[in-house]
C-alpha cells in the first residue's frame, strides 16, 4: 500500500467507540461504506475478480490468486497484464472493514475456495446470508472461517446451509451466537460431509 493507503486504512478500520445500540458513531461507518461503494462500470472495465481484488485490498482484507502460495496485501502490487488470467482463490479479510455495501463484488467470482472473516467489526447476519446465497460461492467455496465476529448470531450461521460444497467451518469467539447445538446440529443434517470445528466456549 502507499502511505496515503496505509494511512485511510488504519484511519478507517481501527475499531471505534460502540454506541448503545451496538453500532459504531455514523461517522466512521460512512467512511467504511464509502470503501466499500460497488462501482458496477469499475467492474465491467476490469472484470470481476479484480474488482474484488481492488475492494477487498482497499478495506484491508488480503486476496490469494489461483496458481499462487501468496497472499496480495499491496493495492499498488496488484498483478498486470490479461484481466482474465488472475481468478481469486482465497479471501482472508481479518481485521478489515469489509461490509454488507461491498458484497456485490463477490457476485461474479467463480474460483472463490477460501474465506476467513476475522476480527471483521462489520460482518453481521446479512453478510453471511449474501455468501451463502451468491451462485457461484455456493459451487466453489470449501472452506470458511468465522473468528471474533461479534455481530454474527445463530440465524447467519445457519444461513451457510446453502453452501453445498462446504468442506470445513471454523467458529470461534462468536458471543452472538447463544444456540451453539441446535444451529451446528441444523447445518451438520443439511450438509452432511461439513466437518465443523468450534471454540465457542
Amino acid at each position: 500500500m502507499t502511505l496515503l493507503a496505509r494511512t485511510a486504512h488504519s484511519f478507517l478500520c481501527t475499531p471505534r467507540t460502540v454506541l448503545p445500540s451496538g453500532g459504531v458513531r455514523p461517522f466512521w461507518g460512512w467512511l467504511n461504506a464509502v470503501f466499500n461503494k460497488v462501482d458496477y462500470e469499475r467492474i465491467k472495465a476490469v472484470g470481476p475478480d479484480r474488482a474484488a481484488a481492488e475492494w477487498l485490498l482497499r478495506c484491508g482484507a488480503k486476496v490469494r490468486f489461483q496458481g499462487f502460495d501468496r497472499w496480495q496485501h499491496d493495492y499498488n502490487g496488484l498483478p498486470t497484464g490479461p484481466l482474465g488470467r488472475y481468478k481469486i482463490q482465497g479471501i482472508d479479510a481479518t481485521d478489515s472493514c469489509i461490509m454488507y455495501r461491498g458484497f456485490d463484488h463477490l457476485d461474479g467470482l467463480e474460483h472463490v475456495e477460501e474465506v476467513r472473516l476475522i476480527k471483521s467489526n462489520y460482518i453481521e447476519d446479512s453478510c453471511l446470508e449474501k455468501l451463502s446465497q451468491t451462485l457461484n460461492l455456493q459451487n466453489s467455496l470449501r472452506r470458511l472461517e468465522i473468528t471474533s465476529c461479534g455481530n454474527v448470531t445463530d440465524k447467519g450461521l445457519i444461513s451457510l446451509h446453502h453452501l453445498r460444497n462446504l468442506e470445513y467451518l471454523f467458529l470461534s469467539d462468536l458471543p452472538g451466537v447463544k444456540d451453539k447445538d441446535t444451529t451446528v446440529d441444523r447445518l451438520q443434517t443439511a450438509l452432511p460431509q461439513l466437518d465443523i470445528e468450534l471454540d465457542l466456549g
